[in-house]
């Protein structure tokens, strides 16, 4: 039960953040993206702050051998660059470009009725869908 609260909390404060930020508003993520035209650097303070909280945070990790309130750390062992990675983030970027959504600020929207925002969370899982199907060796 407390991992159930812990993770709304973390949830909740993730969400405040993201609309603090205005990482919800697409308009301000495509000025962000738009640094040949009319670009808007502020969101690079927001990345500034993520990696702030992100380092000290994979430095815990390294130093402990299991989280507090878990039995392992989820870390990928991949360090490969292969044709799955780098078309998954051609086409999250390609995606992110033509929206002004990303996956994070796009859940944080749906608790303003965004009907952009389901859109894109609906193609998000069907994307999900997608990959699985084909996958499927």
């Amino acid at each position: 039960m407390m991992k159930l609260v812990l993770a709304l909390i973390a949830g909740i404060i993730f969400g405040l953040g993201l609309s603090v930020s205005q990482m919800i508003n697409p308009d301000k993520v495509l000025g962000f993206l738009d640094i040949s035209g009319n670009w808007d650097p502020s969101l690079a303070l927001v990345m500034a702050g993520a990696l702030a909280v992100a380092i000290p945070g994979f430095k815990w990790v390294r130093r402990h051998d299991k989280p507090l309130l878990g039995s392992r750390f989820h870390i990928t062992v991949k360090s490969l660059l292969d044709k799955p990675l780098i078309s998954g983030a051609a086409l999250f970027g390609i995606g992110w470009g033509m929206t002004g959504y990303c996956p994070g600020p796009a859940f944080a929207s749906l608790s303003l009725g965004n009907q952009e925002a389901v859109i894109m969370v609906v193609s998000i899982y069907a994307g999900f869908w997608a990959a699985g199907f084909l996958n499927r060796n």
